[in-house]
């Protein structure tokens, strides 16, 4: 069974690789000399750590010869340009579909405008439109001599809606 290790542990191995490859600040460099004094685990931490790089460095290096250097290059250079060459076949349908949205964003934006148009700012035509049957007999409605006879008629019912037209 293996348990991952603590991110304590994590840091710690960290920050002692650090030390020993000479990255830290003065101010680091002196907080891990004082905790070396002081802690034994530490030190056989660092210890530990120390011993596995002098193994490393026991190891025979690898040499590279030119051919490797030139094929690994030209590998790159084709995932490079396959790279690019999907990226330019995807343009145009990303293009496509970019002015479709905004083709779609703008219809939408107008057709909200409309209808809040329409909503804030009702047609004057439709007060018209409620006075139509009073303009259509407006000559016969001006005839009369005030205002009280017109009420009578309104009150018998002779101005109500779905009438036919009373001029005769």
């Amino acid at each position: 069974m293996t348990t991952d290790p603590l991110p304590e542990s994590v840091e710690l191995h960290e920050e002692l690789a650090a030390y020993l490859d000479g990255e830290l600040d003065a101010q680091a460099v002196k907080r891990v000399e004082e905790r070396l004094g002081r802690d034994p685990a530490y030190q056989a931490e660092l210890q530990r750590l120390e011993r596995a790089w002098d193994l490393l460095d026991r190891l025979p290096r690898a040499t590279v010869n030119e051919a490797f250097t030139k094929t690994t290059i030209e590998m790159v250079a084709v995932a490079a340009s396959e790279d690019a060459a999907a990226v330019q076949s995807a343009w145009p349908r990303r293009q496509r579909r970019q002015q479709l949205l905004g083709g779609l964003g703008v219809m939408a934006a107008g057709l909200l405008g409309f209808v809040v148009g329409h909503w804030l700012w009702p047609s004057p035509n439709e007060q018209l439109l409620r006075d139509l049957s009073v303009l259509e007999n407006f000559e016969l409605y001006y005839q009369a001599d005030n205002i009280d006879f017109l009420r009578l008629l309104d009150e018998q019912g002779l101005f109500a809606e779905g009438e036919s037209d009373h001029a005769g």
